[in-house]
């Protein structure tokens, strides 16, 4: 059975290192036991109320389980889902005030403050209108309220501080990398300054020996020598200048592509592993076409949300980028056939699916040799 796979922005996929939502998912077991036993303490086996909660153990476990790998967009729904559900089963089954606090509790988990504190005055509210409908005791008004607040502002506080540890990660990797583009950016100055001064003093040196050849072949001889003497030095602080610097950087890359989306109000999702161990020429490439992919994006698309993944598995290597845009993108346009031409010079395919108005999908994949598989990327 193919298990359900967590949304990159889901309460998991947002959170690292979720230890407390585990815990707390962990105790739901227990809750759902007492959810049987309680009315079975109470009074004697009915399929009035036994059937009507297991429907509803069903429907809480779907929704349960959407809250933390569901995108958090879809979390109020799905809290409110259990909330509703609480009220529904609460006159044939009392032990489902659970499900009105579970789901109450789980809203303080929404990127919004206001979706838990309106749900806790809802939800007073409306257990207040059980108390004259049903004969619910009182003490369940201050229940629902006191345990709404105080449980809801421990997972408030939670995920709250975790989230700014995501943020602080991601901000110091960012960072890493923007020095890294910079030290790029520098070389790169500092290479077109050089080389541009250089060539220009042995292009008019040239031209002079050329010139001074038949007239005075000494003088001619001269200058090419010093034509000789310039280019060796210029190729020493070249050679000096891109000691170290790497010829594409796939992290890097993926930086400058958020900058430049989110700038442009396009929400970039990336999924990576940590290590690729990829060819320099291979990774130079693919930056190149990653780059091209997502100027794309940026000019054409009209998307509100793109994806990276990026994926490793032994010898195989694919990144594929996706778009929910306009589509159409021609098989030979907008730069299309420059990736195809770099994907294909270091041994690998790329595919590309964009139907109008469906969104883009491009697929490259990479056979990496068997001599790099343990090398650091």
């Amino acid at each position: 059975m193919r298990l359900p796979t967590v949304h990159p922005d889901s309460l998991l996929g947002t959170l690292r290192s979720p230890t407390y939502l585990r815990w707390q998912a962990g105790l739901q077991v227990f809750w759902l036991v007492a959810l049987i036993q309680g009315p079975l303490a109470l009074k004697a086996f009915d399929w009035g109320w036994f059937g009507p909660t297991l429907l509803s153990i069903l429907v809480y476990l779907v929704c349960y389980i959407g809250v933390y790998i569901a995108p958090l967009r879809r979390l109020p729904f799905h809290a409110v889902t259990i909330v509703v559900m609480g009220f529904i089963l609460w006159p044939v089954n009392p032990i489902s005030l659970g499900y009105v606090i579970i789901g109450v509790t789980l809203l303080a988990y929404a990127p919004q403050a206001r979706y838990w504190l309106m749900g806790v005055g809802l939800a007073t509210l409306v257990t207040l209108a059980w108390v004259y409908a049903f004969g619910v005791p009182f003490i369940h008004v201050a229940i629902v309220f006191g345990a709404g607040l105080a449980a809801g502002f421990s997972n408030f506080l939670y995920v709250r501080g975790a989230r700014r540890d995501a943020e602080l990660r991601l901000s110091q990797v960012e960072v890493r990398r923007l020095a890294t583009l910079a030290e790029r950016e520098r070389i790169g100055r500092d290479l077109h300054d050089l080389l541009g001064h250089t060539l220009s003093l042995i292009t008019l040196k040239s031209e002079l020996a050329k010139r001074l050849a038949l007239v005075d072949p000494a003088r001619a001889q001269q200058e090419m020598e010093e034509v000789e003497r310039v280019a060796r030095h210029t190729l020493t602080e070249v050679r000096s200048a891109v000691t170290g610097m790497r010829a594409g950087d796939l992290g890097s890359e993926l930086v400058s592509a958020r900058l430049m989306l989110e700038a442009s109000g396009i929400a970039l999702h990336v999924t990576m592993p940590e290590r690729l161990a990829l060819p320099e020429p291979a990774e130079a490439a693919l930056s190149l076409v990653l780059r091209e992919a997502i100027t794309n994006i940026h000019r054409h698309s009209r998307a509100t949300e793109a994806r990276v993944v990026i994926t490793r598995n032994g010898q195989d290597f694919s990144m594929r980028i996706t778009d929910n845009g306009c589509g159409g993108l021609a098989a030979h346009g907008n730069g299309v056939s420059g990736m195809r031409e770099r994907v294909r010079q270091v041994g690998g395919r790329l595919a590309i699916d964009s139907p109008a108005k469906q969104g883009t999908v491009l697929e490259i994949g990479l056979a990496v040799p068997p001599a790099l598989q343990g090398s650091p990327a």
